[in-house]
């Protein structure tokens, strides 16, 4: 897996914050961007943003809890902690409803920031391979032709040649012709690796959901 450096995004109106948290980031080997707003930082984001994303609750012009409407409505995937003054605390439980995956109380520890930001980055590289190698297997079975399905469904459920050729009504020789083209396509060897792959695949979908 990638050891990239972790990059973090800091969305907050006060310049003091984000000096102290670039600061904060820089002693410990992570780079940072910093947002003078919410609307500063979406002009700039992207879906595949790298990075974890830290968003003030209390701005001047769109709120934290705004920006993170709006990030969610884009289909976010990054991971993004809020930062709240005491009596922001209940919006900030609002904003784990709505996809943050955590926040912070202003004053917050250092160590136990920097080590939630270091969890959130390798739990989002993990996320990003596994999003990877679905979007793989999506792509190889969209070059399946809707025979080649066919056969594949019946293959990984076990069915013999003979078994699919009579399912289908369609010669043994053909089924043969196809599990092959099937194999070649998915880049595997057998049914066994196929029924696995695709296992995989649906498991990772499941756990993105």
């Amino acid at each position: 897996m990638s050891k990239q450096v972790p990059l973090v995004h800091i969305v907050d109106d006060e310049h003091a914050v984000r000096d102290s948290l670039a600061w904060l980031l820089q002693s410990r080997g992570i780079d940072s961007r910093g947002y003078p707003s919410g609307e500063a930082f979406l002009e700039v984001y992207r879906a595949d943003l790298d990075g974890v994303v830290i968003l003030d609750i209390r701005m001047d012009g769109l709120s934290g809890l705004e920006v993170l409407d709006r990030l969610m409505e884009g289909g976010a995937t990054q991971p993004i902690i809020m930062l709240s003054g005491h009596a922001d605390v209940p919006a900030a439980v609002a904003a784990l409803k709505k996809g943050a995956v955590d926040f912070f109380e202003k004053p917050f520890s250092d160590n136990q920031m920097v080590d939630r930001i270091l969890e959130l980055h390798a739990m989002s590289l993990t996320r990003r391979s596994e999003r990877t190698a679905r979007l793989a297997v999506e792509t190889r079975l969209a070059s399946l032709s809707e025979r080649e399905m066919e056969v594949m469904e019946r293959m990984i459920a076990g069915r013999l040649n003979k078994q699919i050729a009579g399912d289908l009504g369609i010669a043994m020789r053909t089924v043969e012709v196809h599990r092959a083209r099937i194999l070649e396509k998915m880049g595997v060897r057998n049914a066994v690796e196929l029924a696995a792959v695709l296992g995989r695949a649906a498991s990772r979908e499941d756990a993105g959901r």
